[in-house]
């Protein structure tokens, strides 16, 4: 419901705005009009989907000088900046606003801190120290759930009733940062920079979106160590 209240809010400012720009309110009297409408409903949706924050009268000024032929930039220069501002100016903007939020988090709350790469925690119980995951051969079992910065749950192994077991090596950076700060019956609660967990390409499948800073409450069950199977490859 809150994503289709956003998106009509979006192309009703889209509306909006280039109506103002035409100088009148539009009319849907045939059905090219009503065609052109939707094409506007779709672009609203887009732009929705790129950038929530995008200054629509910008947007109705691209569309009324491309349709006149008085576009500022030609097509191959509108590609150059766009896709600049997509892979370089955007991804930098959301580093900026992850990196005060995770600074924020540390300030506002003594019991955390951060590690060089970001990841922001508190310990809420030390384990064995003696049984620290560290190579990525090791065998870990972990509970653990996954929490968007606005609170939604998007994964739990608790509310599955289940244990994770698999190799250290096949977690992401930052829960194999995380369990690296912990024993074996430890639990930490840590938040993870997007490039320490699912990065830019997010897991649609869990609702999670590209470059999206994450919560993880995780608990080290059990550890074995994979060194003797190494050893045992060498001596072969």
């Amino acid at each position: 419901m809150k994503k289709t209240f956003a998106l009509l809010l979006a192309a009703g400012a889209l509306l909006s705005a280039c109506s103002n720009k035409g100088g009148a309110e539009v009319k849907l009297d045939s059905t090219t009009d009503t065609v052109a409408y939707i094409i506007g409903m779709n672009i609203g949706s887009n732009l929705l989907r790129m950038d929530s924050t995008i200054n629509v009268a910008a947007v109705c000024k691209g569309i009324y000088e491309s349709t006149s032929q008085r576009a500022m930039f030609s097509e191959e220069e509108a590609r150059t900046l766009f896709l600049k501002y997509v892979n370089v100016t955007k991804p930098e903007q959301m580093k900026a606003y992850e990196n005060q939020f995770l600074e924020d988090i540390v300030k506002s709350n003594r019991s955390y801190a951060r590690t060089t790469t970001g990841v922001t925690y508190t310990v809420d119980h030390v384990g064995d120290q003696n049984a620290i995951p560290h190579m990525d051969r090791d065998t870990v079992s972990v509970r653990y759930l996954i929490r968007t910065v606005d609170g939604k749950e998007v994964f739990s192994s608790y509310e599955k009733g289940d244990t994770l077991r698999c190799a250290f090596g096949e977690l992401n950076k930052g829960m194999k940062e995380a369990l690296r700060l912990i024993g074996t019956g430890g639990k930490i609660n840590a938040w993870l920079p997007a490039e320490t967990a699912y990065g830019a390409q997010g897991d649609a499948a869990l609702g999670i979106a590209p470059n999206s800073t994450l919560y993880y409450e995780i608990e080290l069950v059990d550890m074995k160590s994979g060194f003797a199977s190494t050893r045992r490859k060498i001596s072969y």
